[in-house]
């Protein structure tokens, strides 16, 4: 019996297969769209998947301007941020985000679900989110993934 195939695989930046997939959000959920995202970033879907490496996938998300949320999400969902000066709280309703650039909706569903410390900023700068049908990748040869045939 051969005792290496017992050792445990840990990937590292040299050994890792990092591929380029392209996922079209034209009418899904943002919530459950974003989770898939994550994932291949992360690399879950990945049999050597090693949690505090990048070993993710690059993915690149096309038609973000056709996204849907759920209920009365559009107008009561918002998104907070601070200026940094005293009083400097701005907030914005997922409507006036989707005016303004409908990439920024899917951008932070999915970095809300990535590592909140140095890998998950690493990992962040693999997605490329696109709110129409064409992307600036074509000579990566990205796969295309349909995501309801995943899990």
């Amino acid at each position: 019996m051969d005792t290496l195939s017992y050792k445990t695989v840990s990937a590292n930046k040299n050994t890792v297969n990092k591929e380029w997939v392209v996922i079209d959000a034209e009418g899904q959920t943002l919530g459950r769209m974003s989770t898939i995202v994550a994932k291949f970033l992360r690399g879950k879907y990945k049999p050597n998947y090693t949690p505090h490496v990048d070993c993710g996938d690059n993915v690149i998300v096309i038609n973000a301007s056709k996204i849907n949320l759920t209920g009365n999400k559009w107008d009561s969902k918002s998104y907070i941020r601070h200026t940094g000066y005293p009083g400097g709280q701005r907030s914005l309703t997922a409507k006036e985000m989707y005016s303004k650039d409908p990439a920024r909706l899917v951008e932070n569903a999915v970095k809300g679900m990535l590592p909140k410390n140095k890998l998950g900023a690493a990992i962040y700068r693999n997605l490329k989110v696109y709110a129409g049908a064409d992307h600036g990748q074509e000579a990566q040869k990205p796969k295309v993934i349909n995501i309801n045939e995943l899990k």
